[in-house]
């Protein structure tokens, strides 16, 4: 496969204490003067839908959080075959300080707008902004135990179960950057195409859009156009979703 990234697009510059994604992010603990800080250093990078960020085993100058759209990390084996391993979405981190090189390819399901620093000043950053790295240590756990989440999902969970539990994932991070809570009657934009969730759930094309009919079919979800979803009882969604009120994950 070619190796094509995407070309870096100019994006309106918002200031650190306006960013929609502020208090989820790297910077979430940050004082005021530390933001002042990350100002001076932070710029923006905007990528198409189906643009590759990063390639595997590259070396990757930067880190930087997600600021809009979806990106997915995905593996390739040494005989070609490719494994989607994880998603990324808003107030996600990417890149990891301390580390040459990238782990996995990064590429933009949607279009993708970064907020990014380049990764030596960063690393000294995180050394004088005590802030930062506990941030950044709060993420990565948070990120350890979403993946074991997965595993269980992947490994132990039906069908329907996994398409249930992809649109609670996403429908509770969109209510966390919008600041309202994941309970009752929820609507979200689903992000992922099917074939884009088909490949992530490891299941066919058919079997996601069969088991997506019957949670519509069942009143689990509503669905106007393509990816429009109303969710009518969050609660009764975690319930197909094989997980307990109280449970779930990427919250």
């Amino acid at each position: 496969m070619q190796k094509t990234s995407a070309a870096p697009v100019k994006f309106t510059h918002v200031q650190c204490g306006d960013c929609p994604i502020r208090h989820r992010a790297v910077c979430a603990r940050c004082e005021t003067d530390e933001l002042v800080r990350l100002e001076e250093t932070k710029y923006y990078r905007s990528f198409e839908a189906g643009q590759t960020i990063v390639w595997s085993g590259d070396r990757m100058d930067f880190v930087g959080s997600v600021v809009t759209g979806i990106a997915t990390l995905t593996q390739t084996m040494e005989d070609g075959r490719r494994q989607m391993v994880g998603l990324l979405l808003p107030s996600d981190f990417v890149g990891r300080p301390g580390r040459e090189t990238a782990a996995y390819d990064v590429v933009a399901t949607t279009d993708l707008v970064m907020c990014c620093f380049r990764k030596k000043p960063f690393e000294e950053l995180m050394v004088q902004t005590p802030h930062v790295g506990q941030r950044l240590l709060e993420m990565t756990l948070d990120e350890l135990d979403a993946a074991r989440e997965w595993m269980l999902l992947l490994g132990r969970k039906t069908a329907r179960e996994k398409i249930a539990s992809l649109i609670a994932i996403i429908a509770r991070r969109d209510a966390s950057l919008k600041m309202q809570k994941s309970e009752g009657r929820v609507i979200v934009d689903l992000p992922l195409t099917r074939e884009a969730m088909s490949e992530y759930l490891g299941l066919t094309l058919e079997t996601v859009s069969r088991q997506i009919s019957a949670l519509r079919k069942d009143g689990i979800i509503e669905i106007e156009g393509k990816r429009h979803i109303t969710i009518p009882d969050f609660d009764r969604l975690i319930e197909e979703a094989g997980d307990d009120s109280d449970g779930g994950f990427l919250v």
